[in-house]
């Protein structure tokens, strides 16, 4: 029987799964997600939406809107929050350790020994960029159809996408959904199609309120120990907290927050800092796992793994916190028409901000030549035409650039 024939009563959203099945999926996209957070987003829908139709379309939107709200890095909060949906606390745990454990692991080899061998000019890195390319064109196709569908709509994606180039930074970011919401709640009341019913999410407002606690009581409560204990591994834990707390934008605006914090107390040299940086553009995942490479080169943390599960656990704190708490706060507003209305605004928006990263970083960043266009043009056609899986599709475009490199 196909259980989405009669979308949304029959959606597989309302189906829970196991922890496990959460982690073989999750591990799944963390070895083959290049390309940045963006990016990230563009894998997540393929696999959570396209795919296995874990959330529909217009849950996945509102979760990627409620995580843009978020400090913290996005895409992992997006992966999370679909974990607790799918299988509760455990489903949320599950899907950020296979995520953010495969780039952790080989960022602590690099750590280990490895020094940066000029990778940001390699042939198959280039290929994952240009796959990148076409997993976010992929991604603005099907949400646009979905969430953009008529004029209202449609213009509010082009305005924020047009917002978003011209003001590109975090606090822009926020503003335009903000003033989307706005626009939606104001005009759009009668716009879209009926919203999906409420998802069942297994955490209360007791376990939400417990996690605002924790999340406030950490952030406050940790300066304050340091300073009466003294104690740099404290002092450390203190940092990596306080930036995965306060980071908005996530991905490459975390690295220069980490600098500030890591080289000037003598933690890791300048030259250490910008090796593993380098090699952080290398694999695949979240960028904030470049923690647990700072965690396995630091002296007060003792180094090696132990040192890396410590700044990688201190700096995804938050995150999870935050989305242990939101949640049911946002599945408790969703229903509401007001609300709804402000949603399809933003939706919409986010459509427009996922259409501007199209351009910038992801297709600047990639493409160079008419070959570049070429290989990302094959890469859409085999993903959105041939339905090819989108890990082969990474393989294959590694593959080539490695192989345009020599012509």
């Amino acid at each position: 029987m196909d259980v989405t024939a009669n979308q949304p009563h029959a959606t597989s959203e309302f189906e829970k799964g196991g922890a496990l099945e959460v982690l073989e999926v999750s591990t799944r996209l963390g070895l083959t997600s290049f390309g940045g957070p963006i990016a990230h987003l563009g894998y997540f829908h393929a696999e959570y939406v396209t795919r296995r139709r874990w959330v529909t379309e217009q849950t996945y939107a509102d979760l990627v809107a409620l995580c843009q709200f978020l400090p913290g890095p996005a895409s992992s909060q997006v992966g999370i929050a679909i974990g607790m949906l799918r299988a509760g606390l455990l489903g949320g745990l599950a899907a950020w350790l296979g995520f953010t454990l495969p780039s952790a692991l080989a960022l602590v080899a690099f750590a280990y020994g490895l020094q940066v061998m000029g990778t940001s000019e390699a042939g198959w890195l280039h290929g994952l960029k240009v796959v990148a390319v076409a997993v976010v064109a992929q991604a603005v196709w099907g949400m646009a159809r979905n969430l953009a569908p008529d004029p209202q709509r449609a213009s509010l994606a082009l305005l924020a996408a047009i917002a978003m180039l011209a003001y590109p930074t975090a606090v822009g970011q926020v503003l335009i959904i903000v003033l989307a919401g706005l626009a939606g709640w104001c005009w759009l009341s009668e716009a879209g199609a009926p919203r999906d019913p409420g998802v069942r999410i297994a955490i209360g407002r007791r376990g939400a309120a417990v996690a605002w606690a924790l999340f406030f009581g950490l952030l406050i409560g940790l300066p304050i120990c340091q300073r009466w204990g003294h104690s740099e591994a404290l002092a450390v834990v203190d940092s990596f907290f306080r930036v995965g707390s306060l980071v908005f934008g996530g991905g490459h605006v975390v690295l220069p927050l980490l600098q500030a914090e890591v080289v000037p107390p003598g933690w890791v040299t300048t030259e250490q800092f910008v090796a593993g940086y380098g090699a952080a553009q290398a694999v695949p995942g979240p960028l904030f796992t470049f923690a647990a490479y700072l965690g396995a080169m630091m002296r007060p943390l003792g180094g090696g793994v132990v040192g890396a599960a410590l700044a990688l656990i201190a700096v995804f704190a938050p995150s999870f916190l935050l989305v242990v708490g939101a949640l049911p706060l946002w599945d408790s507003l969703r229903p509401r028409l007001g609300f709804q209305a402000a949603l399809r605004g933003i939706n919409a928006a986010v459509v427009g901000l996922l259409l501007a990263a199209l351009y910038q970083p992801v297709w600047t960043s990639a493409m160079h030549a008419p070959t570049d266009v070429a290989l990302g043009l094959m890469d859409f056609g085999l993903l959105v035409f041939w339905k090819w899986p989108p890990w082969l599709v990474v393989a294959l475009s590694a593959v080539g650039g490695a192989a345009l490199a020599y012509l």
